[in-house]
Formats: C-alpha cells, sequence, structure tokens
C-alpha cells in the first residue's frame, strides 16, 4: 500500500516508519525539514520524503494522491507558541481538505484518553483535532493512549531521572493522579494492525495495558525494576508552577513540557474499555514487563528513538538548512587544528562526544555551564545524546543540536541550544591528516561581544585540551 506518515522525524513516527517499510509499503514521509530526516538504507527504496508545513496551505500539494491510507501523527505540545492548540486546529483543518482531494480510505490518529470531565489544554486540543478529522471523507481510526512507556519517551525519561537522582522525594499530589500506562512496543501494533482494517473506521479507541497505577507507583516500580530504595511523600502545598520547576531541574524535560505534563498529569487516564484488545488480537504487557524492555534497549545502546530529539525539546524551531552554513561575517570563531595519527580513532572519539562520555577535557566546565544554563530557563546538559556512538542530523547532544553528521566525510556541525545573547557553532572536519575544530559565536549586540570576551580565557584551556584528546 501507499501510506502517508506525517510525524516522521517524531517519537513514534521513526519507529513506525521501519515496521512499515519492512511490511513492504510505500511509505511517504512528511517532514518539514529533509534535513533533519534519516532512513535505514534497507529501506530507501520504498520510502520517500516531502517537505510540508501543515500551517501552510499550500505545501500540502506535495502530497500524491494516490495514497491509500495515512497517519496522523501531528502535536504541538510544549511548542513556542502558547497558542498551540490553535496551531493544532489548523494544521488539523488543511490535513482534512487535502486528503480529502486524495483515494485515502483511512486516517489513524494517535490521540490522548480523553475520558475525564475536566481536561488539560493538551488534551482538550487532541480532542478537538479528532472532531475535526472525523469530517474528512476518509474513515478515521482515532487510538487513545496515556502515559506512553519506552526507551526515549518523555515518560520513562522523567521517572528514570527523577528516581536515579532523588532517594527521598517531597512531590506534589499530582502524583497521586491514577493512569493506565501502555507501553511502546504495543501502542505501535496497535497502529499497525489498524491499518486499512475495516473493523476499526470511523471508530475511537482507548489503548492502554492491563495495568492501572499512580504516579507515586509507576515510579516505585521503576526504583523496583533497579533494586533501589526510594521514598517518596506527597504534599498538597506545591502549585503548578512548582511543581513546573521541580520537574525542570531535576529532570531533562524543558521548562514548557514541563508545564504542559504537569497541567496533564492532574487529569486521569484510565481506558473507558478495551474492546480494541479483542478486536485486533493485541494482549498488551505489564507496566513492569515494559519498563524491563525498556531499561534492556538503554543497557543494549539500542534506543530507536527519544523524546528529546524532536525540537520541543530545546529552542530550535528553525529549519536545520538555515544554519548548515556557518557564518563568519561579524562573527567572533576560535579555530584550531591538529594533525592526527589515526583517522578511524578520532572520527569515532568525535562521534562518541558528549552524553555519558562527556566532553574530553574540562567536564567539570561543561557541567558548570549546564547548570547556569538551567538556571537561565536554558536546556542545560541533562538531555545527553539517544545513542552513545550514532549521531544523525536533528538529533540532540547535551546543549546542541546536530546539524550536519557524516562520518564517511568526517565533518560534524553542532548549534547550540543553551541561553545565549548570539548565535553558537561547533564544527569538527578532517581533511587529509588534519583535524579543525572551529567555535563560531554570532554575537547579539554589546552583550553577545562582552559574553564573548568573558569566555574567552576558558576557550584556550578547554578548546586545545579537547582537540588534543580527539586524537590521541
Amino acid at each position: 500500500m501507499k501510506i502517508l506518515l506525517t510525524g516522521a522525524t517524531g517519537y513514534i513516527g521513526k519507529r513506525l516508519l521501519p515496521i512499515l517499510a519492512g511490511q513492504g509499503h510505500e511509505v511517504i514521509c512528511c517532514v518539514r525539514d529533509k534535513n533533519r530526516f534519516y532512513c535505514p538504507k534497507e529501506f530507501e527504496n520504498n520510502v520517500s520524503a516531502i517537505e510540508i508545513d501543515f500551517l501552510n496551505q499550500h505545501s500540502l500539494n506535495a502530497i500524491p494522491n494516490d495514497i491509500d491510507a495515512a497517519y496522523y501523527l501531528i502535536h504541538s505540545m510544549s511548542g513556542a507558541a502558547s497558542n498551540y492548540d490553535e496551531l493544532e486546529s489548523i494544521s488539523a483543518k488543511n490535513f482534512v481538505e487535502r486528503l480529502n482531494q486524495t483515494s485515502a480510505k483511512q486516517v489513524i490518529y494517535l490521540s490522548g484518553i480523553v475520558n475525564d470531565q475536566s481536561l488539560s489544554k493538551h488534551l482538550s486540543s487532541r480532542k478537538n483535532v479528532e472532531t475535526i478529522l472525523g469530517t474528512g471523507t476518509f474513515a478515521l481510526t482515532t487510538l487513545r493512549a496515556g502515559i506512553i512507556v519506552g526507551s526515549g519517551s518523555a515518560s520513562f525519561e522523567i521517572i528514570r531521572d527523577l528516581v536515579n537522582k532523588l532517594p527521598v522525594m517531597i512531590t506534589p499530589k499530582w502524583l497521586n493522579t491514577k493512569c493506565q500506562p501502555i507501553a511502546i512496543t504495543d501502542v505501535l501494533e496497535f497502529l499497525t494492525k489498524s491499518l486499512l482494517n475495516p473493523l476499526t473506521y470511523h471508530q475511537s479507541f482507548d489503548i492502554g495495558g492491563p495495568d492501572i497505577l499512580t504516579y507515586k507507583e509507576m515510579l516505585l516500580g521503576f526504583a523496583k525494576a533497579k533494586n533501589l530504595k526510594r521514598w517518596i511523600l506527597t504534599i498538597p502545598v506545591m502549585t503548578p508552577k512548582l511543581s513546573s520547576y521541580w520537574l525542570y531541574f531535576v529532570t531533562s524535560t524543558s521548562y514548557k513540557l514541563a508545564t504542559a505534563l504537569v497541567s496533564s498529569m492532574k487529569v486521569e487516564v484510565i481506558c473507558q474499555d478495551t474492546k480494541i484488545n479483542d478486536l485486533l488480537g493485541v494482549q498488551p504487557m505489564t507496566y513492569e514487563q515494559a519498563l524491563s524492555r525498556a531499561l534492556i534497549k538503554v543497557e543494549e545502546d539500542q534506543v530507536a528513538s527519544s523524546w528529546k530529539d524532536s525540537l520541543i525539546s530545546g529552542r530550535f524551531s528553525n529549519n536545520i538548512s538555515e544554519y548548515l552554513k556557518v557564518p563568519k561575517k561579524d562573527c567572533f570563531i576560535d579555530r584550531r587544528k591538529m594533525e592526527i595519527m589515526n583517522r578511524d580513532f578520532t572520527i569515532e572519539r568525535i562521534w562518541s562526544i558528549g552524553g555519558e562520555t562527556g566532553w574530553y577535557y574540562g567536564n567539570w566546565l561543561w557541567n558548570i555551564r549546564g547548570f547556569i544554563d538551567k538556571l537561565f530557563g536554558g536546556v542545560g546538559l541533562r538531555r545527553g545524546r539517544t545513542n552513545k556512538h550514532s549521531i544523525h542530523s536533528g538529533d540532540v547532544l547535551d546543549f546542541w543540536r546536530v546539524l550536519y553528521a557524516d562520518k564517511e566525510e568526517g565533518k560534524l556541525i553542532l548549534f547550540a541550544e543553551m541561553k545565549l545573547p548570539g548565535e553558537a557553532w561547533l564544527e569538527f572536519k578532517i581533511i587529509g591528516n588534519t583535524l579543525y575544530q572551529s567555535a563560531t559565536f554570532r554575537p547579539r549586540g554589546i552583550g553577545g561581544k562582552l559574553y564573548w570576551y568573558s569566555v574567552l580565557p576558558f576557550h584556550g584551556f578547554i578548546f586545545k585540551g579537547m582537540l588534543r584528546r580527539l586524537i590521541r
């Protein structure tokens, strides 16, 4: 079949793509920026990408007319705009209008569980999008999920950060809210088994695992899986704002996402029924089993996708292509070069930089810079990286965003997502037997120039040491 996949660079889309392609479908991926799109080589023959901005109605003309079905995996939660609900509504209307002109028989929409009478802004927006999609001439299948548990999911990462870092937690009362978590593996099975299945047409289904747990029980369940002793005390005086700051400073989440999550976590997300389990022959795994799988994937460095690689995890909002050409005019540049002894060794060192590996030299200074960034509302260093040794365009690398990564060429370009009075790039490239390392800063006003001169003394220490360690 010819399948349209929206949100192809997102957490779900990245995992769904190889499954659909592996089943022999021709998959057309909608992306905002082709430079952020990565397709495994074994599926290149039946996967293609088109650049679509769902807020720009004219760009949707790139969608082929002869598609059989489509997945709608778009949402703007915690995006830069506070009116993300309005943007989601516009995107859905534009999508419906274009899909009505195609031969699509079905649209599958992954939404949130919306059974509580009092919904958060995020969940209300999801419900509104479902209503809009339901006006199309195609058959709509809506799968409503609550907390998704899997390696790299926002929920899993937040739970892991809290449990690993805090032996004793003083927590807000919403930790007693009940939810019905579901494993990412089961979500993907529901998504694929619903495809062009008439039994699912024009219906909405709640999908969840067999366990109904409070967030507190989920945290303690993770602690048990890791053989850690943890004590959790809930108090009623922590406001939503304080709760958001609590999540922001302890975990790798951004403040905007923390705010959206706190708002949603006060709402119970429990399935009304699980009739789809029998309909599609799916037996969802328990929370304990989902955790076990996720932990194995993390330990084996096989995380297929991470929420942190989405643009909502940082401050980068434009197309990567706009920043690929590192500027020189009106910029401060720290250039260094050194002859390499073993090209393969240096490449592996560069491609393993950041995350658990660190920055090879002056890591304590990098950590201080990350802490300062968090204090000023930045992303800090806690985001780490999705995989220890592989990097692709668009990935997160601590407080950097990967703009370009080509191992064969020996070139890596990073863009800073930390709070800065300007814009910064860090570039590594190997030409012949020489490694060139450049730190470029384009200041914004007098504050930017003062910032550059204030950190300049540290550059000689950090960048010289780092360059030396990348070679030896």
